[in-house]
């Protein structure tokens, strides 16, 4: 594809702006990382800010940080700004003003929006296959405490911060629990623990990466499987068994999802794969679809969108058919034309994961 030059020009910053900070742009085209050096503005000797892109035609979304997500830029009055969206047809010059930075409004400014039925387990998990800690969630049935006798599939989730609470997410949560409460459908015990902020990239990714550095993601899945799903089932009323146990997560928590299944094929009968981030991994993802694939007979969700990135819907169909020929399991892929990267595409995409996987 062409190659398109295309210098983003920073025209405004906030008064209070920290003179001297890095800034950097963060999106479809480098995987969302907040802190990605490859691109960090530069400045003119004037103290303005530019970053040159060679980008081939297509849509993107970014967003400006300051190097992590809780430094991204955002409105003036503290509240979340929708990502940016920008069209490379044709080498061009955009400019840009930055309302205000997220790190200058407190956390303890936003208002809880989780349920009655959503709980810590612990701020402080231990991860021992990674020597931390992580705090941990779980959403409980509306009848878990009156039903004393039933029993509950249980779906694992990463990323927490974003999956039951607006307070504690970054640009919106996915209204898990707000869905469950109200859905006629089955009900599931849901364990989401929260991402390792600078880890994250780490954590999820099972492939070491030139840029990013040594991939944990093996080690994660080990945790998911031999640490904290015995101890789901040892303290809650849980269905154990491959079939009503379940993974779910979205761009790198997608990679890590279906990578899971691919490690413990006896032990994960469902996944949600939402936008993966197979761009990380290169090549090596695929190779182990083609290795492992046929060891797994689960149900798999994709989804992805056309304007998260070039490649996204690609690498995508790519695992789909990969698994496809070499897999039994039951799959699904939908992708949305005007699909973005975001939590408030994900919320609505997951009532029909969740709906297909109960089937």
């Amino acid at each position: 594809m062409a190659q398109n030059t295309v210098r983003i020009e920073i025209s405004k910053l906030p008064e209070y702006h920290p003179s001297g900070s890095d800034i950097f742009a963060a999106g479809s085209f480098n995987g969302w990382n907040p802190a990605d050096t490859n691109y960090r503005f530069k400045k003119t000797g004037k103290g303005a800010y530019y970053l040159d892109l060679s980008l081939p035609d297509t849509s993107y979304e970014f967003k400006l940080t300051r190097g992590a997500w809780d430094k991204a830029e955002c409105q003036k009055n503290g509240t979340h700004s929708p990502n940016r969206t920008l069209k490379t047809t044709g080498s061009k010059t955009i400019e840009l003003e930055v309302q205000e930075w997220a790190d200058r409004f407190p956390a303890q400014s936003k208002k809880s929006s989780a349920t009655a039925q959503v709980h810590i387990i612990d701020t402080a998990f231990l991860i021992p296959q990674l020597k931390r800690t992580r705090r941990v969630w779980i959403y409980l049935p509306k009848n878990y405490s009156t039903d004393v006798a039933k029993r509950y599939p249980v779906l694992y989730m990463h990323d927490g911060q974003n999956v039951f609470d607006n307070a504690t997410s970054y640009s919106g949560e996915w209204g898990v629990d707000e869905f469950l409460d109200s859905t006629k459908l089955a009900q599931s015990i849901v364990v989401a623990t929260d991402h390792g902020g600078s880890k994250r990239l780490n954590e999820y990714n099972p492939y070491d990466n030139e840029r990013f550095g040594e991939g944990e993601g093996g080690a994660y899945a080990d945790f998911l499987v031999k640490t904290l799903k015995p101890y789901i089932d040892k303290h809650y009323r849980t269905l154990k068994d491959k079939r009503n146990t379940a993974v779910a997560g979205s761009s790198m928590g997608g990679l890590i999802s279906l990578y899971a299944v691919l490690k413990y094929p006896a032990v994960f009968g469902g996944a949600g794969v939402f936008s993966p981030a197979f761009w990380i991994s290169g090549t090596q993802i695929f190779d182990d679809i083609k290795k492992y694939g046929g060891k797994m007979n689960s149900r798999i969700y994709f989804y992805g969108g056309k304007l998260e990135g070039e490649t996204m819907v690609p690498d995508m169909q790519r695992a789909y058919n990969d698994l496809k020929s070499v897999s039994r399991s039951e799959m699904t892929i939908h992708i949305l034309d005007d699909g973005k990267h975001n939590e408030p595409t994900w919320r609505k995409e997951f009532p029909l994961f969740y709906e297909w996987l109960h089937q």
